[in-house]
């Protein structure tokens, strides 16, 4: 005996009829066309009745969860074979994302009170639920454009006969090194990671093996997310293959390991990455550093200096001689900011030698040395050796030691440009704390010509949208009052497809370019400490870190929150 179709509606439905959206000859009418939930939504669009995001709107009101625009949503980065291929063409569901503590799983749907199909997702998966809305014809769009993708792989797969050999490969325990056959499959998955890495702007892939689970991240404008949760079975071999590549030892697992390894995108384009592994409880972690050196190659007005901070800084590295270090945490872009100075700097009448560990980016014309410390190659060693090599320009690393900072300053007190970094948190604090190593005070007033602080905070993308900040807090801020004045407008981030929802496109240094001149070498030279020279600094014009960041925000680069978080010392 048929069902009655009156019977067979939805709490969605029901709702729309309770709130006179949908009237229930109407409602009844559809599901008596089509018997599932999502094909009577279909057919509530079709007839005209409303439109798709109508009553997507209205279900995310009504049931209390969050609504999504899938048009925004990138496919290649959703979860891969969580949920079985037949569930989510049979109802019309698609995962967006997999969280592991606890293990939960957001899941787009077109009907939220449809309790029986969560339950058997729920049993098939062993995770819980976090249910977004979507309307009903993007949600069937994006799942048949999930269901070719997969069966456009699979073709592939068979056609280069492959699928067995990654069957084989997931059934195999054995940590001998496979033929390329076997590994075909984990080359190409392993190869479209770091393409799509690359293509996102990342600056590195971790791929992470835990007990139940085996999770690959990328970092992304500082921020790491989650991109694909390959089969656990899979680690050993793509550990393996990593490894191959980047000319480690595959056989030692109990050890870190540090390599190399290229990928050429193109005739003209190929990007290196540095590789480190290390032994976890549950199998090697995988770091791989993406050394772009395009990046070097942008130009100093890509990097966010303002103008007088710009010409201090191409003042300082037109001199002949002298030191110029930058200063910051790990990951503000030091690296990028040396290797563009001596872009500028890289001419075929001066020679410029670098000691690094390692170097990160190969320039063409200059000559770059990696310290090798259990060699006896350390960064003082290599200096003493520069300095017999007729050098114009050195950069040096990082000064980590007494020995380091001394051949530094003879050099750059006998006719040479030297560049370098110290971690310190500004750029008052550097001086001092090559007084703490044990650098006579003189020397240091002597050599030192200007040190620059940096950070990095995260540039807001094109669809940015003006916000209302309340007085106090851009006075706690930093802001004068004098500058809360109306002329300009704080933003803050939106989300659109071109940045997946997060607002922020990209990175933007903040700097403090602080030149050391005769009044701060004599505050050097007189024992003065930080304070002393941050104070003179700051009466001579420089900004410190949080000025130049909020001046930021007032060009609408980035929000007031991004400048807080980087510069909140």
């Amino acid at each position: 005996m048929a069902a009655n179709p009156q019977t067979a509606l939805s709490g969605l439905a029901r709702a729309l009829i309770q709130k006179k959206r949908l009237s229930e000859a109407d409602a009844v009418a559809c599901v008596a066309s089509n018997g599932t939930a999502n094909a009577f939504l279909h057919e509530v669009v079709q007839r005209g009745l409303l439109n798709a995001f109508a009553i997507a709107q209205f279900a995310s009101e009504t049931f209390g969860y969050p609504l999504i625009d899938l048009s925004a949503v990138d496919r290649e980065f959703l979860p891969k074979n969580v949920i079985d291929s037949n569930l989510v063409r049979k109802h019309q569901v698609v995962a967006l994302a997999q969280h592991s503590s606890p293990t939960r799983l957001a899941l787009a749907v077109a009907d939220p009170s449809n309790m029986r199909v969560f339950d058997e997702i729920r049993f098939q998966t062993g995770m819980q639920l976090e249910l977004v809305i979507a309307e009903v014809d993007k949600l069937g769009r994006l799942v048949d454009q999930l269901a070719a993708s997969d069966k456009e792989m699979l073709e592939q797969l068979n056609a280069e006969d492959e699928l067995g050999a990654l069957e084989a490969s997931l059934a195999s325990d054995s940590d001998e090194a496979t033929t390329d056959v076997e590994d075909a499959p984990i080359v190409k998955f392993i190869q479209k990671v770091l393409v799509d890495a690359i293509n996102e702007g990342a600056s590195d892939v971790h791929f992470e093996p835990y007990e139940k689970y085996y999770r690959i991240r990328v970092r992304t404008d500082g921020i790491l997310r989650e991109v694909a949760q390959p089969p656990l079975a899979l680690k050993e071999k793509i550990a393996s293959r990593i490894k191959i590549i980047s000319r480690l030892d595959i056989s030692e697992k109990r050890i870190p390991q540090d390599g190399r390894t290229k990928l050429v995108l193109s005739k003209g384009k190929a990007i290196d990455f540095r590789v480190s592994t290390l032994p976890t409880l549950h199998g090697e972690k995988i770091v791989m550093r993406i050394l772009d050196a395009s990046s070097a190659m942008l130009g100093i007005d890509a990097l966010g200096y303002e103008p007088d901070q710009k010409q201090v800084l191409l003042d300082a590295i037109a001199r002949p001689y002298g030191m110029i270090l930058v200063t910051g945490p790990t990951g503000s872009g030091k690296t990028v900011s040396l290797y563009t100075c001596l872009n500028i700097l890289n001419k075929a009448g001066v020679n410029i030698s670098t000691a690094e560990d390692p170097a990160e980016i190969n320039l063409a014309g200059i000559n770059q040395v990696n310290v090798n410390e259990k060699a006896g190659l350390t960064f003082a060693s290599a200096l003493r050796s520069f300095l017999r090599q007729d050098p114009d320009v050195i950069m040096v690393g990082e000064i980590r030691d007494l020995e380091t900072a001394e051949i530094s300053i003879k050099a750059a007190q006998t006719g040479h440009l030297v560049l370098s970094t110290v971690h310190t948190n500004d750029a008052p604090t550097t001086l001092e704390r090559l007084k703490n190593m044990g650098v006579a005070p003189f020397n240091i007033a002597s050599s030192v010509i200007m040190i620059t602080a940096q950070r990095l905070a995260r540039r807001l993308c094109s669809c940015k949208k003006p916000t209302n900040i309340p007085i106090e807090a851009l006075l706690q801020a930093g802001f004068h009052e004098d500058e809360i004045d109306g002329s300009w407008q704080p933003y803050g981030p939106a989300g659109c497809e071109r940045c997946k929802g997060s607002g922020y496109k990209g990175r933007v240094g903040i700097y403090q370019v602080m030149p050391v001149t005769d009044e701060i070498s004599h505050v050097i030279m007189t024992g003065g400490n930080s304070m002393d020279i941050a104070a003179l600094a700051e009466r001579n014009g420089v900004n410190d870190l949080r000025r130049s960041g909020l001046l930021k925000v007032r060009q609408g680069v980035t929000s007031l929150e991004e400048v807080i978080a980087a510069t909140n010392e």
